[in-house]
Protein backbone atom coordinates (compact mmCIF):
# COMPACT_ATOMS: atom_id res chain seq x y z
CA UNK A 1 0.00 0.00 0.00
CA UNK A 2 3.03 2.45 0.78
CA UNK A 3 5.16 3.89 -1.99
CA UNK A 4 2.88 5.40 -4.30
CA UNK A 5 3.12 8.80 -5.46
CA UNK A 6 -0.72 10.53 -5.80
CA UNK A 7 -0.12 10.88 -9.22
CA UNK A 8 0.25 7.10 -9.84
CA UNK A 9 -3.23 6.07 -7.90
CA UNK A 10 -5.50 4.67 -9.83
CA UNK A 11 -9.51 3.12 -9.25
CA UNK A 12 -9.04 0.32 -6.83
CA UNK A 13 -5.53 1.29 -5.06
CA UNK A 14 -5.47 1.31 -1.63
CA UNK A 15 -2.89 3.90 0.06
CA UNK A 16 -1.07 4.38 3.38
CA UNK A 17 1.29 6.89 4.31
CA UNK A 18 1.54 10.72 4.51
CA UNK A 19 0.16 13.29 2.58
CA UNK A 20 0.05 17.16 2.94
CA UNK A 21 -3.73 18.84 3.79
CA UNK A 22 -4.63 21.54 1.02
CA UNK A 23 -7.72 22.13 2.54
CA UNK A 24 -10.34 20.48 4.86
CA UNK A 25 -14.28 21.05 5.35
CA UNK A 26 -16.93 20.03 7.68
CA UNK A 27 -19.90 19.46 5.66
CA UNK A 28 -23.39 17.66 5.72
CA UNK A 29 -24.58 14.97 3.44
CA UNK A 30 -28.43 14.80 2.41
CA UNK A 31 -29.09 12.69 5.12
CA UNK A 32 -28.27 14.70 7.63
CA UNK A 33 -24.95 13.11 8.28
CA UNK A 34 -21.90 14.95 9.20
CA UNK A 35 -18.47 14.45 6.97
CA UNK A 36 -15.02 15.69 5.92
CA UNK A 37 -14.61 16.91 2.67
CA UNK A 38 -10.83 17.55 2.08
CA UNK A 39 -8.01 17.50 -0.62
CA UNK A 40 -5.17 15.86 0.21
CA UNK A 41 -1.68 15.78 -1.86
CA UNK A 42 2.13 15.42 -2.54
CA UNK A 43 4.75 16.89 -4.80
CA UNK A 44 3.14 14.83 -7.74
CA UNK A 45 -0.58 16.07 -7.33
CA UNK A 46 -3.80 16.56 -5.42
CA UNK A 47 -6.70 13.62 -4.61
CA UNK A 48 -9.90 14.94 -3.49
CA UNK A 49 -11.00 12.86 0.10
CA UNK A 50 -13.87 12.07 1.96
CA UNK A 51 -13.58 10.91 5.85
CA UNK A 52 -17.68 9.47 6.08
CA UNK A 53 -19.81 9.65 9.10
CA UNK A 54 -17.58 12.45 10.82
CA UNK A 55 -18.23 11.92 14.69
CA UNK A 56 -16.38 14.96 15.54
CA UNK A 57 -14.01 13.96 18.23
CA UNK A 58 -11.28 14.83 16.54
CA UNK A 59 -10.45 18.50 15.53
CA UNK A 60 -10.73 18.74 11.58
CA UNK A 61 -7.31 18.18 9.47
CA UNK A 62 -5.30 21.33 9.34
CA UNK A 63 -4.69 22.85 6.14
CA UNK A 64 -0.81 22.98 5.51
CA UNK A 65 -0.16 19.89 8.01
CA UNK A 66 0.38 16.77 7.05
CA UNK A 67 -1.26 13.19 7.98
CA UNK A 68 -1.01 9.94 8.16
CA UNK A 69 -3.93 8.16 5.95
CA UNK A 70 -5.56 4.42 5.03
CA UNK A 71 -8.05 4.07 2.60
CA UNK A 72 -9.37 3.23 -0.92
CA UNK A 73 -9.31 5.16 -3.75
CA UNK A 74 -12.50 5.22 -5.45
CA UNK A 75 -14.23 7.01 -8.56
CA UNK A 76 -16.91 9.60 -8.57
CA UNK A 77 -18.41 11.05 -11.94
CA UNK A 78 -15.65 10.25 -13.86
CA UNK A 79 -13.00 11.64 -11.14
CA UNK A 80 -10.96 10.26 -8.36
CA UNK A 81 -12.00 10.15 -4.58
CA UNK A 82 -10.28 8.81 -1.63
CA UNK A 83 -11.94 7.42 0.96
CA UNK A 84 -10.49 7.98 4.29
CA UNK A 85 -10.77 4.46 6.39
CA UNK A 86 -8.19 5.80 9.24
CA UNK A 87 -6.52 8.93 9.44
CA UNK A 88 -4.40 10.87 12.80
CA UNK A 89 -1.86 14.08 12.46
CA UNK A 90 1.62 13.36 12.01
CA UNK A 91 4.18 12.72 15.41
CA UNK A 92 7.77 14.05 15.40
CA UNK A 93 8.62 10.45 15.18
CA UNK A 94 7.21 10.04 12.21
CA UNK A 95 9.15 9.42 8.96
CA UNK A 96 8.01 12.61 7.36
CA UNK A 97 9.91 13.65 4.50
CA UNK A 98 8.45 17.67 3.74
CA UNK A 99 10.17 17.71 0.43
CA UNK A 100 8.13 14.49 -0.62
CA UNK A 101 5.30 16.30 0.25
CA UNK A 102 5.07 19.98 -1.33
CA UNK A 103 5.79 20.49 -4.93
CA UNK A 104 8.65 23.35 -5.32
CA UNK A 105 10.58 25.01 -7.59
CA UNK A 106 13.64 23.32 -9.34
CA UNK A 107 15.88 26.23 -8.13
CA UNK A 108 16.92 27.62 -4.40
CA UNK A 109 15.01 30.76 -3.48
CA UNK A 110 18.74 32.13 -2.37
CA UNK A 111 19.25 32.04 -6.48
CA UNK A 112 16.43 32.84 -8.29
CA UNK A 113 16.76 36.12 -6.08
CA UNK A 114 20.16 36.68 -6.88
CA UNK A 115 19.69 36.33 -10.15
CA UNK A 116 16.34 38.94 -9.57
CA UNK A 117 18.56 41.28 -7.99
CA UNK A 118 22.13 40.70 -10.35
CA UNK A 119 19.59 41.94 -13.38
CA UNK A 120 17.64 45.21 -11.36
CA UNK A 121 21.53 46.16 -9.99
CA UNK A 122 22.31 46.51 -14.21
CA UNK A 123 19.72 48.69 -15.21
CA UNK A 124 20.79 52.13 -16.42
CA UNK A 125 17.70 53.71 -15.22
CA UNK A 126 18.13 54.91 -11.77
CA UNK A 127 13.95 55.35 -11.41
CA UNK A 128 13.26 52.05 -12.15
CA UNK A 129 15.67 50.56 -10.35
CA UNK A 130 14.74 52.52 -7.34
CA UNK A 131 11.13 51.45 -7.91
CA UNK A 132 11.76 47.53 -8.59
CA UNK A 133 14.38 47.48 -5.16
CA UNK A 134 11.38 48.97 -2.92
CA UNK A 135 8.78 46.55 -4.22
CA UNK A 136 11.21 43.67 -3.77
CA UNK A 137 12.41 45.28 -0.09
CA UNK A 138 8.17 45.62 0.23
CA UNK A 139 7.58 41.71 -0.60
CA UNK A 140 10.28 41.37 1.94
CA UNK A 141 11.18 37.62 2.98
CA UNK A 142 7.77 36.19 1.81
CA UNK A 143 8.87 36.06 -1.68
CA UNK A 144 11.15 33.21 -0.77
CA UNK A 145 7.87 30.65 0.04
CA UNK A 146 5.08 32.58 -2.15
CA UNK A 147 3.56 29.94 -4.85
CA UNK A 148 2.15 31.96 -8.39
CA UNK A 149 -1.08 30.70 -7.82
CA UNK A 150 -3.62 28.38 -6.26
CA UNK A 151 -4.13 25.67 -8.87
CA UNK A 152 -2.81 26.73 -11.74
CA UNK A 153 0.68 27.71 -13.25
CA UNK A 154 3.75 27.23 -10.46
CA UNK A 155 1.52 26.61 -7.82
CA UNK A 156 4.41 25.25 -5.56
CA UNK A 157 6.95 26.15 -3.01
CA UNK A 158 8.75 29.11 -4.26
CA UNK A 159 6.41 29.14 -7.58
CA UNK A 160 6.12 32.84 -7.54
CA UNK A 161 10.29 33.64 -8.16
CA UNK A 162 9.94 30.46 -10.49
CA UNK A 163 7.54 32.35 -12.65
CA UNK A 164 9.37 35.51 -12.57
CA UNK A 165 12.93 34.19 -12.90
CA UNK A 166 11.69 32.28 -16.38
CA UNK A 167 9.64 34.77 -17.65
CA UNK A 168 13.05 37.24 -17.12
CA UNK A 169 15.16 34.57 -19.39
CA UNK A 170 12.12 34.10 -21.95
CA UNK A 171 12.13 38.53 -21.59
CA UNK A 172 16.34 38.50 -22.34
CA UNK A 173 15.93 35.94 -24.89
CA UNK A 174 13.56 38.41 -26.71
CA UNK A 175 15.55 41.75 -26.18
CA UNK A 176 18.29 39.73 -28.75
CA UNK A 177 15.59 39.38 -31.52
CA UNK A 178 14.05 43.08 -30.38
CA UNK A 179 16.98 45.12 -28.78
CA UNK A 180 14.97 48.14 -29.87
CA UNK A 181 12.96 47.63 -26.92
CA UNK A 182 13.73 48.87 -23.82
CA UNK A 183 15.73 46.72 -21.82
CA UNK A 184 15.47 48.13 -18.17
CA UNK A 185 11.43 48.64 -18.38
CA UNK A 186 10.44 45.19 -19.58
CA UNK A 187 12.79 43.77 -16.71
CA UNK A 188 11.12 45.82 -14.58
CA UNK A 189 7.79 44.89 -15.65
CA UNK A 190 8.26 41.67 -15.89
CA UNK A 191 9.82 41.22 -11.94
CA UNK A 192 6.75 43.74 -11.30
CA UNK A 193 4.01 42.16 -12.64
CA UNK A 194 2.94 39.81 -10.10
CA UNK A 195 3.92 41.08 -6.91
CA UNK A 196 0.24 41.78 -6.09
CA UNK A 197 -0.07 38.21 -5.24
CA UNK A 198 1.05 38.28 -2.13
CA UNK A 199 -1.69 40.60 -0.73
CA UNK A 200 -4.42 38.09 -3.24
CA UNK A 201 -3.78 34.82 -1.85
CA UNK A 202 -3.99 32.88 1.64
CA UNK A 203 -0.09 31.20 1.64
CA UNK A 204 1.35 29.10 4.47
CA UNK A 205 5.28 28.81 4.21
CA UNK A 206 4.45 25.56 2.34
CA UNK A 207 3.19 26.64 -0.84
CA UNK A 208 -0.02 25.66 -0.02
CA UNK A 209 -2.98 28.04 -0.76
CA UNK A 210 -6.04 27.66 1.21
CA UNK A 211 -7.76 30.21 -0.26
CA UNK A 212 -7.94 34.58 -1.53
CA UNK A 213 -7.33 37.25 0.86
CA UNK A 214 -10.39 39.89 1.13
CA UNK A 215 -7.88 41.99 -1.10
CA UNK A 216 -8.00 39.11 -3.48
CA UNK A 217 -11.42 38.46 -3.65
CA UNK A 218 -12.57 42.06 -3.93
CA UNK A 219 -9.34 43.56 -6.15
CA UNK A 220 -7.42 41.16 -7.20
CA UNK A 221 -3.59 41.35 -7.78
CA UNK A 222 -3.13 43.53 -11.00
CA UNK A 223 -5.39 46.51 -8.92
CA UNK A 224 -3.59 45.31 -5.86
CA UNK A 225 0.21 45.64 -7.57
CA UNK A 226 -0.80 48.83 -9.13
CA UNK A 227 -1.57 50.75 -5.53
CA UNK A 228 1.94 48.76 -3.90
CA UNK A 229 3.82 50.50 -6.99
CA UNK A 230 2.33 53.91 -6.13
CA UNK A 231 3.33 53.33 -2.48
CA UNK A 232 6.83 52.55 -4.22
CA UNK A 233 6.81 55.55 -6.13
CA UNK A 234 5.89 57.35 -2.78
CA UNK A 235 8.28 56.66 -1.09
CA UNK A 236 11.31 56.78 -3.40
CA UNK A 237 10.05 59.97 -4.66
CA UNK A 238 10.36 58.77 -8.53
CA UNK A 239 7.31 60.13 -10.66
CA UNK A 240 6.32 60.76 -13.74
CA UNK A 241 6.36 58.57 -17.16
CA UNK A 242 8.14 55.67 -15.59
CA UNK A 243 5.23 55.53 -12.96
CA UNK A 244 2.43 55.49 -15.68
CA UNK A 245 4.92 53.01 -18.16
CA UNK A 246 4.55 50.43 -15.37
CA UNK A 247 1.51 51.20 -14.07
CA UNK A 248 -0.08 50.42 -17.71
CA UNK A 249 2.35 47.22 -17.74
CA UNK A 250 0.66 45.37 -14.39
CA UNK A 251 -2.55 46.41 -15.59
CA UNK A 252 -2.46 45.05 -18.75
CA UNK A 253 -0.42 42.20 -18.36
CA UNK A 254 -3.36 39.41 -18.90
CA UNK A 255 -4.38 41.07 -22.52
CA UNK A 256 -7.92 41.37 -22.36
CA UNK A 257 -10.98 41.91 -20.14
CA UNK A 258 -11.95 38.31 -20.26
CA UNK A 259 -9.14 38.02 -18.09
CA UNK A 260 -8.87 40.88 -15.71
CA UNK A 261 -6.93 43.10 -17.84
CA UNK A 262 -9.24 46.57 -18.46
CA UNK A 263 -6.75 47.82 -21.10
CA UNK A 264 -4.90 46.19 -24.03
CA UNK A 265 -1.27 46.03 -24.01
CA UNK A 266 -0.47 49.66 -25.93
CA UNK A 267 3.14 49.60 -26.52
CA UNK A 268 5.74 47.12 -27.49
CA UNK A 269 7.26 46.19 -23.73
CA UNK A 270 3.61 45.78 -22.51
CA UNK A 271 2.60 43.76 -25.62
CA UNK A 272 5.73 41.59 -24.67
CA UNK A 273 5.00 41.03 -20.90
CA UNK A 274 2.01 40.27 -21.68
CA UNK A 275 2.83 37.14 -23.99
CA UNK A 276 6.08 36.16 -22.24
CA UNK A 277 3.49 36.10 -19.09
CA UNK A 278 1.65 33.66 -20.97
CA UNK A 279 4.05 31.69 -22.50
CA UNK A 280 5.89 30.86 -19.59
CA UNK A 281 2.36 30.09 -17.43
CA UNK A 282 1.15 27.89 -20.30
CA UNK A 283 4.10 25.99 -20.69
CA UNK A 284 4.65 25.43 -16.62
CA UNK A 285 0.57 24.33 -17.28
CA UNK A 286 1.74 21.36 -19.70
CA UNK A 287 4.90 20.56 -18.23
CA UNK A 288 2.64 19.51 -15.11
CA UNK A 289 -0.11 17.67 -16.90
CA UNK A 290 3.03 16.14 -18.83
CA UNK A 291 4.78 14.72 -15.95
CA UNK A 292 1.38 13.18 -14.52
CA UNK A 293 0.32 11.71 -17.76
CA UNK A 294 2.13 8.01 -19.04
CA UNK A 295 3.88 7.98 -22.77
CA UNK A 296 1.03 7.51 -25.32
CA UNK A 297 -1.78 8.95 -23.20
CA UNK A 298 -3.67 12.06 -23.01
CA UNK A 299 -4.52 13.71 -19.54
CA UNK A 300 -7.46 14.81 -17.73
CA UNK A 301 -9.07 18.15 -19.33
CA UNK A 302 -6.95 20.91 -18.25
CA UNK A 303 -9.03 23.99 -16.91
CA UNK A 304 -6.81 26.40 -17.36
CA UNK A 305 -5.84 25.29 -20.97
CA UNK A 306 -9.71 24.20 -21.85
CA UNK A 307 -8.05 20.71 -23.44
CA UNK A 308 -6.59 17.32 -22.76
CA UNK A 309 -2.72 17.31 -23.14
CA UNK A 310 -0.88 14.36 -24.47
CA UNK A 311 2.67 12.85 -23.60
CA UNK A 312 3.98 11.79 -26.89
CA UNK A 313 5.98 8.80 -27.35
CA UNK A 314 9.18 10.32 -28.08
CA UNK A 315 10.98 8.22 -30.38
CA UNK A 316 8.71 5.73 -31.21
CA UNK A 317 8.83 5.32 -34.49
CA UNK A 318 6.13 2.71 -34.58
CA UNK A 319 3.61 3.25 -37.65
CA UNK A 320 -0.06 2.31 -38.18
CA UNK A 321 -1.25 3.49 -34.27
CA UNK A 322 -4.57 5.23 -34.25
Amino acid sequence: MEGYRVCQLMKDSRFEGFLMVRGAERKTDKNGRDYVDMNLGDRTGELNAKIWNWDGTQELPESGKPVKVRGQVQEYNGRLQFRIERWRPVTPEDPVNLADLVPAAPRTAEEMKRDILETVNGFSSEPLRKLTLEMLDMAGDRLDWFPAAQRMHHAERSGLLHHTTDMLRLAKAALEIYPWMNRDLLCAGVILHDLGKLEELKSDESGNVSDYTRDGQLLGHLVRGITLLNRAAEKTGVTGEWVVLLEHMLLSHHGEPEFGSPRPPMFPEAEALHWIDMMDARMNTMKTAWEKTPEGAFSERIFSLDRRVYHPLYGDETEGQS
